[in-house]
């Protein structure tokens, strides 16, 4: 007993000195966060201790293990030095009497209040909040947006590494209205693009294109390929179930009628025809049986007719878009130049000639990447170690891909986990989109956010804007990002509202996806002990978004999301339904589980079974809030 509780006032005493020591350091926080401040800096000292023996002890005595703490931390430690005190007939030592700025209510208290002032109110029937990332097109789409809230929208979200203000700005608009309509609140977040390490351009493919009908087992042509046939002076584009486009002269087109065949030998000289079976201002539709290769060039003719007005060629159009074929094994080489890069070329024995290249659209990053240093491309499809770094070249052998290889193409992200990258958060694009931002939004988000200095310039731009009561949102995107964290809230805690968005994608890869599951829960204890609300994103409920049906592990995932204080849909065809799916979700996880805290609701299963056993009936037990 005694060893306990001498352990448990040695913490106690560290965690009171390093409080001190970083006041001194630093001075104090907004006062919005002067208590988590505290808290967090008491959390870390205890985090810094393996404390499962000391858990272990506890709970043999019959006391808290002190799993819940995080947000209520000396609170913790003081009720558990007072109930050893007890058991050993000693009356509570006047140290412990030190602090009394907090309770186990304080933290869920200043935590919910944190919430409120950052995302805004939440609804009666839910406590996390519903974000959902806004598409381009609801700048001419009002109805969705207010149906979006109608259905339980919470915070809109716009991604500045898309559109402009001109855009952003309808999109905000839009939202305010829906506000008036339905007397509902709904704050609005805009993401900064920050720093964007992806793939140049590449080559791009032959200009070709294969259509052909869909076939079912047996061969049978069930849906004949459709093509659009436009002018090549002015190209209207169709829909995107089209099969193929093909340019030709606009007179041409003028002269083509409903049922018209069009013949044409293909690019591999087999004897091809379609039929028209619609025509429209902007061109005609028609449809071929057989498969066919197309380029630019081939002659087209109306009927059989050998006549020069019913005939043309097909117009120049672009190739396939480029990639790079890599497989285990293989070497790419990284460029500072945007050129277009091309795959690896190999002489007629299949030997090597010349690797395949590509560029990034982040040059600096040449300064501060080291062999064997890890490199990760197209959402962790792609991986690699550097092997060497030259003034304008890196050269990477290729460790992981399928069996079969994997296509590279451009504009995928670049991650560089194991690389101390000097790059800042906030790019000149950043900066600029900044003003617009500070007028018009309730919070910014920080993308790539990865230490206390990325903090403190937004701070001092929002500062130079008037807007030191803006919203930050800081984005954990990369492992040094997650490593900084406790750095980042305390710097964060200057501001008067504050929050941490788990950016799961990347933030994925640069940990590896085996540690997703322990790197998120670490953020979520981080965030409970600094009184500071989570967003959960990246993927949430992605297939019934996009596809309109839920995987069973995305259903699970997103029930997972009730532990933050919001949760960030994607974009897609079917997102009104994902926001009805995850309201109901988070409703009814809401009754079983706070946090880390298991709620001890009523389940039916077991109260049908209580009541059908034989004997007397069980007895009722209410809890004190409704005696």
């Amino acid at each position: 007993m005694k060893n306990l509780i001498q352990q448990l006032e040695t913490l106690r005493d560290d965690m009171m000195r390093i409080e001190r020591r970083h006041l001194a350091a630093t001075g104090g926080p907004h006062v919005n966060y002067a208590d988590s401040q505290r808290n967090l800096l008491h959390y870390l000292v205890l985090r810094s201790h393996d404390l499962r023996p000391l858990q272990r002890e506890l709970a043999e005595l019959g006391l808290s293990s002190m799993g819940r703490m995080e947000s209520h931390v000396l609170a913790s430690i003081d009720a558990v030095l007072n109930a050893l005190h007890s058991l050993e007939g000693a009356s509570l030592r006047p140290a412990l009497h030190e602090s009394q700025h907090e309770n186990f209510e304080s933290g869920a208290r200043l935590l919910e209040l944190h919430s409120r002032d950052l995302l805004g109110p939440h609804t009666p029937r839910r406590i996390v909040r519903i974000m959902v990332t806004l598409p381009s097109e609801t700048q001419n789409d009002y109805t969705l947006i207010h149906s979006l809230l109608q259905q339980g929208m919470d915070v809109a979200r716009i991604n500045c590494a898309h559109d402009g203000p001109a855009v952003w700005e309808r999109m905000i608009r839009h939202i305010r209205r829906a506000e008036k309509t339905q007397g509902r609140a709904c704050r609005i977040l805009m993401d900064l693009g920050g720093p964007k390490l992806r793939t140049g351009p590449i080559e791009a493919g032959p200009a070709v294109v294969k259509v052909g009908p869909k076939r079912n087992a047996f061969g049978t042509v069930v849906h004949p390929a459709r093509i659009w046939i436009t002018s090549s002076k002015k190209p209207i584009h169709p829909p995107a179930d089209t099969d193929a486009l093909l340019p030709v002269t606009p007179a041409w087109i003028s002269r083509l009628n409903r049922g018209d065949r069009i013949y044409f030998t293909d690019a591999r000289g087999a004897s091809r025809d379609m039929t028209v079976i619609d025509t429209t201002g902007e061109g005609c539709w028609a449809e071929i049986s057989r498969t066919a290769y197309v380029t630019p060039g081939i002659s087209l003719a109306r009927h059989h007719s050998k006549l020069d007005k019913d005939k043309t060629t097909v117009g120049n159009f672009a190739g396939a878009p480029g990639y790079i074929d890599l497989a285990i094994g293989d070497t790419l080489i990284l460029t500072k130049q945007l050129q277009p890069g091309h795959r690896a070329t190999r002489d007629r024995s299949g030997a090597l000639l010349n690797p395949a290249r590509i560029g990034c659209t982040l040059p600096e990053i040449f300064k501060d990447v080291q062999t064997g240093e890890r490199v990760w491309f197209d959402d962790g499809k792609i991986g690699g170690t550097i092997e060497k770094v030259e003034l304008d070249r890196i050269f990477i052998r290729i460790t992981q891909a399928s069996v079969e290889g994997e296509k590279l193409r451009s504009d995928k992200g670049i991650n560089l986990p194991d690389s101390a990258l000097k790059l800042p958060a906030l790019t000149k694009k950043d900066l600029d989109d900044l003003e617009f931002v500070a007028a018009h939004a309730d919070m910014v988000g920080l993308s790539f956010a990865q230490s206390s200095t990325d903090v403190e310039m937004l701070l001092e731009r929002l500062h130079q804007f008037g807007r030191n009561d803006l919203g930050i949102i800081l984005k954990i995107e990369t492992r040094r990002g997650f490593e900084q964290l406790p750095s980042m809230l305390l710097a964060g805690m200057k501001t008067a509202s504050l929050g941490v968005m788990i950016a799961r994608g990347d933030l994925a890869v640069e940990c590896g996806f085996e540690r997703m599951a322990e790197v998120q829960e670490e953020i979520l204890w981080l965030c409970e002990a600094a009184h500071c609300p989570v967003i959960w994103a990246t993927q949430v409920l992605e297939n019934l978004a996009k596809a309109g049906i839920p995987s069973r592990a995305e259903i699970t995932d997103a029930a997972m999301g009730h532990r933050a204080e919001a949760v960030m849909l994607n974009k897609g065809p079917h997102i009104l339904r994902a926001v009805q799916t995850l309201d109901d979700i988070l409703q009814r996880m809401e009754t079983h589980q706070l946090k880390k805290q298991s709620m001890m609701r009523e389940l039916s299963l077991a109260r049908s079974f209580t009541e059908n056993l034989p004997g007397p009936k069980r007895v009722s037990v209410e809890s004190p809030a409704c005696a």
